[in-house]
Parts: structure tokens; sequence; C-alpha cells
């Protein structure tokens, strides 16, 4: 504590300098006090001061003292990214959903309307409104930041019991009404809920439904027997049904509920909920989430979210509890493992290299007859927006034995910088940029009418070029390869052509007559996939270049070569200031692989887990071609996702968070 001597010093400065600023005098600091601020110090001083006021937590149990951690954690890190604050918002790392979209690397809420509807269940409102999805209703919880739904199914009208909680004030137990949506004016079921599946992402939702903004403190459990007094009416209903919630929810309604069981002698869920005041009142943290809660360091990276806003899980070096992180560094939940919903960015808890039989599931005595499931409804909306957009899977096309034969007898060409040549229909979103004639850019189609390049590339003078689909050849049409004229080319605003920072254009096509497409259908066309973040691979990760650029010896290729590249990490150690933001690099650093002159605005393609391309970059600059020390380096497509976007629209450029 301060002694009197020295919070009277300090008094005496706080009145000095208020008194100096009015009268506009900043210099004199060696005034004495005068009478008149004497009397201030002296009133201040035996002021009474109250205690500052706390709220009570629900349940009794007092939250838990957190400790401050003297060394690092071997699962949670590194500190660049929990500076961060990453949450479940950060779509960089993690899926927005369904009623959520993308938006500079922040998740926001569509409007309700934006939601699909067609064979969909129905939801019911805490208003009696009946909604025609379940995303629907979520999207108008996200707007309004207050719980619309009751339950799923089609009796919405007053006379019909909606969902309805409570957390027992002495014992923490949660206890639930689940309607009856069969009969009008029934009371429906009311249970608790089991203890089988119960952690801190449910019990922060129930916390959350009830005034606690931070969630719970604990999940814990209590035995059924010790809530029941010989003698008396018992107080508790004899059902509990489990639930499974993701953590994201603001009410139990919206978490999957499956059936109701007899207790028997089963333990039942307890919660305490997290007072506002706690979190700023514990100096000392294992872990303090981004919305303040403070969690132990065990709680972190588990797969569940503890903090109730997925900052908990988000940076993680590895996983806890069986637990599975994705190469981003957040931790899903073990159940998420071939669950049919893609979780990681790349897909790889999908991936077929985790078997069916090897990925935990949930136990099978937890049946999900009686009420509908949340998660199959997300997962049908999310297949739904997937599915608008087809892109970064190629046709499987025949090779024509003609141009196969032709391919056999170009095998005198040089490769390019360890590229080989390409079967002629393998690289279906290439595309040969042609300037009054002549052949020196590459580009990538996207889809729509729509073909992204470098802008070094080209000039704001769209009659002067044409756009030539499936071209192997470069001299010489094949049969599958189309022509079509130029609409219009932007060029990025900012494009320095003396950096070739933000060397990027989008070329966009000319319309069929009295049609809204650009091409005729072509087996032998496929666009390949935007990306939406920079997260989506990571250093070292196999990719491939293509392009007709000039070979080791310097001379231009006739055919369409392609050759596998690293992406490398801290490029700028090797071009210093001339490595600028938006650029990337990608190669061998002993100089085997590269692109070359003619190569510009050629596509740098990216697979996934599930076998899914992605434009990861454009060829646009490097220090001597195939020179040990000097990668290549290209412009990084999803550092420019929100300008491509601006003009082409959602659809037409991601299958996900659209």
């Amino acid at each position: 504590m301060m002694s009197a001597g020295v919070s009277i010093f300090l008094l005496f400065l706080l009145v000095i300098n208020s008194e100096s600023k009015t009268q506009g005098n900043y210099q004199d600091n060696d005034r004495k006090p005068t009478d008149k601020q004497i009397q201030q110090i002296q009133s201040m001083l035996l002021k009474p001061q109250l205690p500052t006021q706390r709220p009570t937590p629900l349940a009794t149990s007092p939250a838990p003292t957190a400790s401050k951690v003297a060394m690092p954690d071997e699962f949670l890190g590194p500190p660049e990214c929990l500076d961060k604050k990453l949450t479940r918002a950060s779509c960089n790392l993690v899926f927005c959903r369904p009623w959520e979209r993308c938006i500079d690397g922040h998740c926001s809420c569509k409007p309700p309307y934006l939601c699909p509807v067609d064979d969909r269940e129905p939801v019911c409102g805490k208003d009696n409104r009946s909604y025609r999805s379940y995303c629907q209703a979520m999207a108008l919880t996200c707007r309004t930041k207050k719980p619309a739904m009751s339950h799923f199914g089609k009796h919405c009208g007053a006379s019909y019991q909606k969902f309805e909680s409570s957390i027992h004030p002495e014992t923490g137990v949660i206890e639930v009404s689940i309607p009856n949506t069969k009969e009008e004016g029934s009371d429906g079921e009311k249970s608790l809920v089991c203890k089988k599946i119960w952690n801190m992402a449910a019990a922060n939702v129930a916390c959350r439904e009830h005034g606690f903004p931070l969630g719970a403190v604990t999940a814990g459990d209590v035995s059924y027997e010790s809530l029941i007094t010989p003698g008396e009416e018992k107080q508790f209903p004899e059902k509990c049904a489990s639930i499974r919630c993701q953590g994201y929810e603001s009410s139990l309604a919206e978490c999957l509920i499956y059936n109701t069981v007899n207790i028997g002698k089963r333990n039942v869920s307890t919660t305490t909920c997290y007072g506002a005041s706690q979190a700023a009142n514990e100096a000392e943290c294992d872990f303090r989430c981004a919305n303040t809660k403070c969690v132990s360091l065990n709680q972190t990276c588990d797969g569940v979210d503890d903090c109730g806003d997925r900052s908990d899980e988000m940076c993680c070096k590895k996983c806890r509890n069986r637990s599975f992180r994705c190469k981003t560094g957040v931790c899903v939940h073990r159940e998420a493992l071939r669950d049919g919903q893609i979780d990681c960015l790349d897909g790889e808890d999908e991936s077929l290299k985790h078997t069916i039989e090897s990925s935990p599931k949930v136990d099978k005595r937890l049946n999900n007859t009686e009420y509908h499931s949340p998660k199959e409804e997300i997962k049908v909306s999310r297949k739904h927006m997937e599915t608008r957009l087809y892109c970064g899977i190629p046709n499987a096309t025949t090779v024509d034995d003609l141009e196969a034969e032709e391919r056999g007898r170009s095998s005198r060409v040089k490769r390019v910088v360890g590229g080989v040549p390409a079967n002629p229909t393998q690289i279906q979103w290439q595309v040969a940029l042609e300037e009054r004639g002549k052949i020196d850019c590459g580009g990538a189609y996207i889809g729509g009418c729509w073909v992204i390049t470098a802008a070094h590339c080209v000039r704001p003078n769209p009659s002067a070029f044409k756009v030539k689909f499936s071209l192997w050849k470069k001299s010489r049409a094949q049969d599958t390869t189309d022509i079509v004229p130029v609409e219009e080319i932007h060029i990025h605003p900012m494009y320095n052509a003396s950096t070739y920072q933000n060397d990027i254009a989008l070329v966009q096509l000319q319309k069929l007559p009295f049609r809204e497409e650009c091409l005729v259908d072509n087996p032998a066309i496929s666009a390949v996939c935007v990306p939406w973040t920079t997260h989506l691979f990571q250093p070292n990760h196999t990719c491939s270049i293509s392009g007709w650029g000039r070979t080791a010896d310097g001379r231009a290729a006739q055919f369409l070569l392609w050759a596998n590249v690293s992406l490398i990490d801290d490029c700028q150690g090797f071009y210093k200031d001339r490595f600028k933001p938006g650029m990337m690099c990608a190669g061998d650093l002993d100089g085997s692989v590269d692109s070359c002159q003619g190569d510009s605005g050629g596509p740098l393609v990216c697979k996934d887990e599930l076998g899914v391309s992605y434009l990861w970059g454009i060829v646009s600059w490097g220090e001597r071609c195939g020179q040990p020390g000097f990668p290549g380096v290209y412009t990084q497509v999803a550092h420019y996702f929100e300008w491509i976007r601006l003009h082409t629209g959602w659809p037409a450029v991601t299958r996900f968070n659209s």
C-alpha cells in the first residue's frame, strides 16, 4: 500500500496539473499549494472509497486462479501468432460458418436471404416466427446478437412451447425443456443434461444464454443421486439429454441434442458461469483469451473451444488429448476426422489417409432420432455453396493419338529449367496471351469470363489481345484450342512497373453473341480455384509451374512445359528490399527448377489434400533464370483476393466462405 505522504504528494500533483492546464500554464511546476488546493486534497483523502462490486456467478463453485507460466508450453505458440489474438472469426485460418462470409480476413454476418433454403428443415423461432432453414435463423442471430432459434419443426405458433434452459443457482445443474411439436399446448419434455459429452464449449453456450458473455468457468458434473433428498418430492427430471456444442452457439437450442435417456445412476452436467469482472481481476493467467477470459494452460490446443471465441485453439504447435492439428496451427476436435465436413483449410481432416476405422466417432449409444441435427444442416448448406463453383479439378480427357505422336517427336527440345512437356490437354487452366499475333505471356483461367495474368504482360488496350485456351504447341492450335477476344483489362491500380509490386491483372473476356458465356463447353478447359487466404499452403509445399518460356539454352519452348517447385519461406533474405508485400518465392535454391522469360503471367498452382488445385502465384520476375540462390518471384494471388472479388463477384472466385 502507498504511504499517506506519497498519496498526498500524488494528489497534490493531480490538483496542480489540473489547475495549471485550466489556466494555460504548463511551466511553473515549483509553486506551493494554495489554501484552496490543500482543502481539495484533504477532502479527497477523507472521502470513503466504495468497494468494487462483482457479479455473482450462478453456481457456487469459485473460479480457478490461474498462475503465470514460467516456461514456454510445448503445445501452445508461437508468440507472434498469439499476439494477433486470432478467433473463430479469423477466416485466414478457419472457415466461416454458412451464415457468414469472409471479408478482409474476418467472418461477417450474411443477410438471411443469402442462406440456402431448398429442401431444408424449417426452424421455429423464439418469436413464434418460422424460418426456412437453420442457416437463416443463425444469420439473424449473427446480426442481432440475440438467440433466434427455438427448435426444428413447422409448428411455431404461440400455443406451442419454446425451448428453454435454466441453471440451478445452488448446484449449477443445467435443465432444458425441449418442445413437443406434435401436440399443441404440450409442455414438452423437461430433462437434465447428461455428463457423457459435456464440455467447456457447451458450458460456455449455456452461460452465454443466461447473460454471461464470457461463458463458463467450469464444466463439471454431479451425481444425480446427490440431488435427491430422501422422503421429498423429486426436484429434478429423471431423464437427461446429451448435448454437443461447437462453441459458437448463443443457445443450447442451436446445439446437437441427442435422445433423452433415463438418468438412473448417471452423473449430470453442471456449470459455473464467468463473472464479467473476473478476467480483469486475474493479473496472472495461464492463457488470456482474445475476449479477456482466463483459462488454464491444459485447456488450450485440445480441440475444445474453452475460451468461447476459439482463441485457445488458433495458435498451436501440436494438440492435446488426441485432437487434430491442421497445418495452419489450428486444433480441431478428434471427431472432425472424416465426418464429411472440411475443417482444415486444405481439407486434411477429410483426407483418405485417415481411415474411417481409425477416425474417432461419437459413442454409438448416443442416438439422434428424436431431434434434427444442426450439424447435418451445416454440412448440407456448405455443400450447396461449395458446388456453386466448380474449379480446381481438371476434366479427365483422353489424349489424341496424333498429338501424342507429335509430342514424342519433340523430345529433342531442351527442357525449361528442369521442366518437361505437358500432355496436350493436361493443364486445362493454362492460357496463352497473344498480343498482335505474338505470345510472350501466359495466364490462368479462373472461371466465367475471367483470366488472371501479370500486370507487366498487358496494357489498357483490349483490342490488341486475344486469349488462347487449350493451346499446347505454341505455333499451332490443336483441335481443342479456343481463341477468345478481350473485353476489358483491369490492371491493379497500385502496380509499380519499376519494382513489379502488385504485378497482377484481370483479363475480362468478350461474351458470345446473345449469351452470358464467353466460352462454349469444352472438356479440355477447366478453371483453377482462387485462394482467399495466404495461409492455405505452407512453405516447402510442392506446387507446379507451366509455360512456353525460355529453356535452359535460352531458346523459347515450342510446347507447353511444366515442372514441380517448392514454396520458399523468407524470400526477403534473397532479394532484400526488392522483395515487397504481395510477392512470394518458389523453386529450388540450387536453381535446378525455375520459371523464365516468356513464362510471365503463367500459373503457379498448388493442390490441397483433397486434390483441388489453387492459383497460388503468378510468374512475375527473378534474378537470372535457374541460378542458385535466386528463386523465382511470384505475385501471391491470395494477397489480392478482395481486389479480385470486387471485379468478378463472389460466385466466380471461391468455393468456400461465399
